[in-house]
């Protein structure tokens, strides 16, 4: 598996804006093959949101992220994101166990 950190970072980064577009975009995400999970996040500061992607394989992770899809999220944000990937070299997922809402 494959975690992606895309992350968006500027003094004046539109909270209301980056709470829409996470709320737009999920069902984009809803069944998407070979993505197991994604994470919309806000920091405290309000000046940092990192989406957080959870693949099935690098491969689809990168054909994923293309030029064109960096150039709508730098549209749809106000910021040109930066954008890692990390091996995941274990896990562990609750979500079966735990009825706390997220």
């Amino acid at each position: 598996m494959i975690a992606v950190f895309v992350t968006f970072e500027a003094d004046d980064l539109d909270e209301a804006r980056v709470r829409m577009v996470a709320t737009a975009s999920r069902p984009t995400f809803e069944g998407m093959p070979g993505l197991r999970s994604k994470l919309y996040t806000l920091a405290e500061t309000g000046t940092r949101a990192t989406n957080v992607y959870v693949w099935n394989s690098e491969d689809a992770a990168r054909r994923f992220f293309s030029d064109e899809l960096m150039a709508r999220v730098t549209d749809r944000y106000g910021v040109r994101p930066r954008i890692e990937f990390a091996e995941i070299v274990a896990s562990v997922d609750n979500s079966a166990t735990s009825a706390a809402p997220v």
